[in-house]
């Protein structure tokens, strides 16, 4: 029997436990899953329990099973760095050696007065901050004089954060795009991002209308080859944004994690072919960056009990594969990513309950094992994974 439809799942930075060279990056001893769980007293997670998440690490409250559900593994990342970017290409086949420019001096002047004569005004910061805290430090200041607040992070990011009562949501996100397009060879960060808040000073809060614009991807990703080919590639989340619509051929956005279980359990209803792509951001927006390990536990919790509605959908031509894509560790210093190994759970009717994949070279072999499942032109990069895992 053919797989002819495959639902992907990432838990966006939901790591496991630190890679190899995880001090090249200042992450020494950094593990979301099991740092999370040890600082709340073990999470309660019975389904991806059942699939073999406790056998992949010892993470507190999660048994090792001894009749997994799923295949399992932990992947390495192959590519130099810790971003959402570089995450997701690699998932798809792309394997980044050079790192995206970050600015942890903020934006030169070149960039900045280019950026300024584009938007027809001056802005607010240029420096690295947490969103969060940058919109309360700035937020009225903002507001009298109407000048956008940028800021960026330890990752590649250029943020453009402005209240939506001051600057409309369609003009903050042209200030992206405008942004977006000077962003490019030596300046070229990985995202632009804009960042619109409401409330008032002192009770600031960022929306739902989040919007990314990434750097378009450098090759041909499986999902080109997908789509290339015919098939059906249905983007759920920020996925769309990621790969700046490469190899999409339908996408929905998000409001939070739960909204995105319920747009894709939706394609789940409705499409009975192809390669539905799921980001889950709040594990890492929400609470990792913003160092909540209690908030972050509930996160995975509140998923766990989805989980049961997907595998409702599924029938016997169908594959999940859930992943993340770095880790983001809310109990390690600083608000960074952390650079971490990913875990790796597949689940179908014609997967071999309880296989063991051992510790992936990279994360593109999920890549690779797309390209076999749907006969389709690979990236050259990873190894499938396919017939270790079909009965």
């Amino acid at each position: 029997m053919k797989i002819k439809r495959v639902n992907i799942i990432v838990l966006d930075s939901v790591g496991i436990g630190a890679l190899p060279d995880a001090a090249d990056f200042g992450d020494q001893g950094a593990a979301t899953l099991q740092n999370t769980a040890k600082a709340v007293g073990g999470l309660n997670l019975p389904h991806l329990e059942s699939f073999g998440l406790g056998n992949i690490a010892e993470i507190e409250g999660v048994a090792q099973v001894d009749n997994a559900k799923a295949a399992f593994a932990k992947m390495a990342e192959e590519s130099n760095g810790k971003d959402t970017t570089t995450g997701h290409w690699e998932i798809a086949g792309i394997i980044s050696k050079d790192p995206f420019r970050t600015y942890p001096d903020g934006f030169p002047a070149e960039v900045m007065d280019q950026f300024h004569q584009a938007i027809g005004r001056e802005s607010l910061a240029n420096k690295p901050a947490s969103g969060t805290v940058i919109i309360e430090e700035l937020g009225e200041e903002h507001m009298k004089t109407g000048k956008p607040i940028v800021y960026t992070s330890a990752d590649s990011v250029f943020q453009i954060a402005a209240h939506e009562d001051i600057i409309s949501v369609d003009e903050l996100y042209e200030m992206c795009e405008k942004a977006r397009k000077i962003l490019q060879g030596e300046h070229a960060v990985a995202r632009v991002i804009a960042r619109p808040f409401i409330g008032e000073p002192g009770n600031f809060e960022r929306t739902a209308n989040r919007k990314d614009y990434s750097l378009t991807p450098p090759e041909k990703t499986v999902l080109n080859h997908l789509k290339d080919a015919g098939h059906k590639v249905m983007a759920v989340g920020k996925i769309e944004n990621i790969y700046a619509g490469e190899g999409i051929t339908d996408a929905v956005h998000t409001k939070s994690n739960m909204d995105g279980v319920d747009k894709t359990l939706d394609y789940l209803k409705a499409e009975k072919e192809g390669l539905i792509f799921t980001n889950l951001v709040d594990f890492d927006s929400k609470y990792g960056h913003r160092r909540n390990p209690k908030a972050y536990a509930q996160a995975l919790e509140n998923f766990d009990k989805r989980l049961p509605e997907i595998l409702e959908q599924l029938n016997q031509e169908d594959l999940l594969i859930i992943i993340a894509d770095h880790g983001c560790d809310p109990t390690y210093k600083g608000t960074d990513h952390t650079r971490e190994y990913v875990p790796l759970l597949v689940y179908g009717e014609q997967v071999t309950a309880g296989t063991e994949l051992g510790v992936r070279e990279t994360f593109s072999d999920i890549a690779a094992t797309i390209a076999e499942i749907f006969d389709v032109k690979g990236t050259g990069n990873g190894s499938s994974f396919l017939k270790e895992i079909i009965k």
